[in-house]
């Protein structure tokens, strides 16, 4: 894997556009004027969604105004730059609006076409995940209060292993519910933990499996970054290491061969 230099301060700006964005969304939350629009794949946006890729955008272009900025809600601003920040404001929308608290924002910077740092922020937890490509991975928000680093768990088969997913839907619109169903049997349990969770799970040790059926790249940069420095890998169901959408497999690494042999293309 090819190694990129990180200025010391891509990381800490990463930290503070999480900051921004975290006094956004939890200033919304639960709040029962919450605007609500659905766009046009039918899925829900908020003005928090909105609000936060607008703030981040600006504090980006202001911080850095050569770098690429491309975001769930308005894609990207051009194609061209060595350096690309990839935005999902606000990352279980639909939750979010249910007022559940298990929702995060994502953010990650790609340079030279490498992911080399990622953050997942998720207030109404209480917890913050992050990692910088050679830097290793940590959380802060462990029920004492603390920052520790993040690696992923031993366990060698799936047998022994814990897989999460998002949910039934995408599974049964892509025809392949099957293949979940198969690779739940051979695993040790299944918990429907979705979105950014069931990654920073596998990061953490806590589950062995996590993966989606329909995803895009916003939802993929600042896990992929934050599970391969904790020790995991993270391929689409065709085995390739990429972020790039369509679908996604993250493992500890060792059940992930065992995993695409059952839900692989």
């Amino acid at each position: 894997m090819q190694r990129v230099s990180l200025p010391a301060d891509d990381l800490e700006l990463a930290l503070e556009l999480s900051d921004l964005a975290d006094a956004i969304t939890l200033g919304r939350f639960g709040a029962a004027d919450l605007l609500v629009e659905t766009k046009p794949d039918m899925t829900p946006v908020t003005e928090a969604d909105t609000a936060v890729e607008r703030a981040v955008r600006d504090r980006i272009s202001a911080e850095r105004p050569g770098d690429v900025v491309v975001g769930e809600e308005y894609g990207a601003e051009r194609s061209d730059g060595d350096r690309r920040w990839i935005i999902d404001p606000i990352d279980g929308t639909k939750g979010y609006v249910r007022r559940l608290p298990v929702w995060a924002t994502l953010l990650a910077l790609q340079v030279g076409g490498e992911l080399i740092v990622g953050v997942v922020s998720a207030p109404a937890l209480g917890r913050r995940w992050w990692a910088a490509r050679g830097h290793g991975a940590h959380v802060r928000g462990d029920t004492d209060g603390g920052r520790r680093e993040l690696h992923v768990s031993a366990v060698q088969d799936l047998s022994d292993a814990q897989l999460c997913f998002g949910g039934l839907e995408e599974w049964e619109q892509v025809g392949r519910v099957h293949s979940l169903l198969a690779l739940g049997r051979d695993c040790w349990r299944t918990r429907g933990f979705g979105d950014f969770w069931g990654y920073m799970l596998v990061a953490e040790g806590g589950a062995e499996i996590m993966l989606d059926p329909i995803v895009s790249v916003w939802d993929l940069a600042a896990p992929l970054v934050i599970v391969e420095e904790a020790g995991g890998r993270f391929t689409d169901f065709g085995g390739a290491r990429t972020a790039e959408g369509g679908d996604a497999l993250a493992t500890n690494g060792h059940v992930h061969e065992d995993a695409l042999d059952i839900v692989g293309r």
